[in-house]
């Protein structure tokens, strides 16, 4: 066998072997990739008032910093939500978070990159479902079957990821709004088969109000990915 051949072949083979150790060793793998992915544990307790996207922002941050888990140095979180600007451009969740590739808390791979992560040439390509969807703290998000059922993720995005457009209202305003009217796109964190369109455009609110949100089967929580 050539002298390139064997080493190519010797290189392949350490990959795979670290990719099965990384599979069976979670705390190897959370190690070798630090949080860049969660679901907030908690919503801002105010419906779909996040603030605007600057609060949304800061409350992921604020749940990193507490979750005491290893995090790359200056992580910048962002919130996966789209709306729309002061001078009426959209702005795409998807544009928000970076390049990736993301994992969660255990160090699971989320998606490799905005493509994977949105289906855009293959779909479901990414890992967002019920047991890799986890929040800050490691722990699953209450799905179809449990009680409560807060499976219902704000995004006021399309599958794409992209803003929604249009005269409906599918950001509470620009999460401003904690108003029994109104409404923003949400997503289901408890995928379990079918296209990526669930994580992030299952279907609309009925209100932007706390109370709205949990009768639809949510909490107002929504999901934060590192930009770099």
């Amino acid at each position: 066998m050539p002298k390139l051949t064997r080493s190519l072949s010797v290189l392949a083979a350490v990959a795979v072997t670290s990719s099965a150790a990384l599979a069976q060793n979670p705390a190897a793998a959370a190690q070798a990739n630090p949080m860049s992915f969660f679901v907030t544990s908690v919503g801002k307790g105010d419906g779909a008032n996040l603030d605007r996207l600057e609060g949304a922002d800061a409350h992921c941050k604020t749940l990193a910093d507490a979750s005491g888990v290893r995090q790359a140095d200056g992580r910048t979180w962002r919130a996966y939500l789209s709306a729309v600007a002061a001078d009426g451009k959209p702005i795409h969740a998807r544009d928000r978070i970076g390049i990736g590739p993301w994992h969660n808390v255990k160090g699971a791979l989320i998606a490799a990159n905005a493509a994977d992560l949105h289906g855009d040439i293959i779909r479901d390509r990414n890992q967002m479902n019920k047991v890799n969807a986890l929040t800050e703290k490691g722990m699953p998000v209450n799905g179809v079957g449990d009680t409560p059922n807060t499976h219902d993720i704000i995004t006021g995005s399309d599958s794409f990821g992209r803003a929604v457009g249009g005269t409906f209202d599918t950001t509470c305003s620009n999460y401003t709004s904690n108003s029994a009217t109104g409404s923003t796109m949400l997503g289901h964190s408890d995928r379990t088969g079918g296209g990526n369109t669930s994580w992030n455009a299952a279907h609309a609110s009925r209100g932007c109000g706390q109370a709205n949100l949990v009768a639809t089967g949510g909490a107002g929580l929504f999901y934060c990915f590192a930009a770099n």
